[in-house]
């Protein structure tokens, strides 16, 4: 192994063990799943912006197991199909698209990438959720309100705070790495 390969290892592991801790550090938690976290995606979207696509879809899907393995919520409705779902739709799927934000921001300059990529990756992510919020989890929508809506504000309380606190420290992040560059 080539010794930037190494030091790609090393980072992304880092950047995964950082991730999994953060997402310790809890400022609110829903009872169904949904966390606001002390900025946890925000390892997972750096790395997306650093390093090669097969690095970070790795790190990403990493981080979509180790968040199974410490918040995995049992579907109200115990059968395959749902299990799976969960799995996926839940897991899997929308903290492995969060390796993707530089993938989706590389055709902006730093700043506006970030914002840009970040913004869909995690946007991807509320979709995931959202989808699970309407076909699995809507048996806990109130009578009088809609299952798209429910799942729409459940989701979008705190995928949207998430956004906001990761956005703000990687644009952070990314104006001391330039400083750092220019001198």
């Amino acid at each position: 192994m080539k010794s930037k390969d190494i030091r790609t290892l090393v980072e992304c592991a880092c950047m995964l063990a950082l991730a999994t801790i953060l997402s310790y550090i809890k400022v609110f938690e829903l009872p169904f799943g949904g966390t606001i976290t002390l900025c946890s995606m925000v390892p997972i979207l750096y790395i997306s912006y650093k390093y090669p696509l097969k690095w970070v879809l790795t790190t990403s899907s990493a981080y979509s197991l180790l968040q199974m393995l410490q918040s995995f919520y049992l579907p109200p409705t115990r059968n395959l199909i749902n299990f799976i779902a969960v799995i996926l739709l839940d897991y899997v799927i929308a903290f492995g698209i969060l390796g993707m934000a530089g993938t989706f921001g590389k055709r902006f300059d730093a700043s506006k990438g970030i914002l840009v990529g970040s913004s869909i990756a995690v946007f991807g992510r509320f979709l995931c959720h959202f989808i699970s919020g309407i076909l699995i989890w809507g048996v806990y929508a109130p009578e009088s309100q809609s299952v798209v809506i429910y799942s729409l504000i459940y989701n979008g309380s705190y995928m949207l705070i998430e956004l906001i606190i990761s956005l703000i420290v990687l644009l952070a992040i990314s104006r001391i790495t330039i400083r750092r560059e220019h001198r």
